[in-house]
């Protein structure tokens, strides 16, 4: 699909872009669908090698079929896997019975927050797409991330004709989003097309249901689906008129807003 390929070429681009300008670069990997398609695009653009690390963010409360996949992968793509955890806060006991967003802040942002600033990394890959989450629309190919990693979703420069912007002042951190103009759709077709291998939790199993996006296990509800093949969700996907994250607990009211302008994914 010709559409398919001028995404993958964009992509490519960004992902080249980012390894030439910073020194200091790592890519964030939930194991779901979007950031697994991430991955697969920067083995292509090395050429079957990722030339930096990996990293998930474990809030302690993954689904244990994310971290089979994800232990597997990295041992059969020979991944520099790195996983960041809070776990002064898990032994703390903190969870979502504190709130999804005191939650999310301790187990995801500040994880996240002390995983970059341990390994000093200046940027870090992200596989998030605009037409996932309002707040994601607002984003930039290269975003500027504050001292603190905090972001500033009003203020956000323009970028045109294909120009990003790649030079930041010294002690700046940037995201950068390769998957930035993708659609949910896009994403399930390039994943059929390059026959790419899933987690299961994304097809139905016998149940009439099935995970659209994943999380962790107490705030990820399923939608009702019978799709158990790639086409199957393809062909759900175009008529279907419930949102993609409507499973998520932690998008209800402006939780996400707030989490995202904190530093979230």
């Amino acid at each position: 699909m010709q559409h398919l390929r001028e995404l993958e070429d964009q992509s490519v681009y960004i992902l080249r872009e980012a390894y030439k300008h910073f020194n200091e670069l790592a890519m964030l990997w939930s194991m779901g669908k979007d950031s697994t398609v991430l991955l697969w695009l920067a083995r292509k653009a090395f050429f079957g090698h990722v030339p930096f690390p990996l990293v998930h963010i474990d809030t302690g409360y993954e689904m244990p079929e994310l971290i089979d996949y994800r232990d597997r992968l990295a041992k059969e793509w020979h991944l520099n896997l790195v996983v960041g955890q809070n776990r002064e806060a898990l032994a703390g006991g903190m969870g979502p019975d504190r709130g999804r967003v005191t939650c999310c802040t301790a187990m995801k942002i500040e994880a996240l927050k002390h995983t970059i600033a341990t390994h000093k990394w200046t940027a870090v890959i992200l596989g998030i797409r605009a037409d996932e989450e309002g707040t994601r629309a607002k984003e930039r190919y290269f975003s500027l991330r504050d001292q603190h990693g905090e972001w500033n979703f009003r203020d956000q420069p323009p970028e045109l004709w294909d120009q990003y912007k790649t030079t930041f002042p010294a002690g700046s951190h940037v995201r950068v989003h390769p998957l930035l103009d993708w659609t949910e759709l896009n994403i399930w077709e390039y994943l059929e097309q390059e026959r790419v291998s899933l987690p299961k939790l994304y097809f139905d199993r016998g149940a009439g249901t099935r995970y659209r996006s994943l999380g962790c296990v107490p705030c990820t509800g399923t939608v009702n689906s019978c799709a158990n093949t790639i086409p199957q969700i393809i062909t759900e996907l175009r008529s279907t008129t419930i949102a993609e994250r409507s499973g998520r607990a932690q998008d209800e009211g402006r939780g996400m807003e707030t989490l995202r302008k904190l530093g979230h994914m």
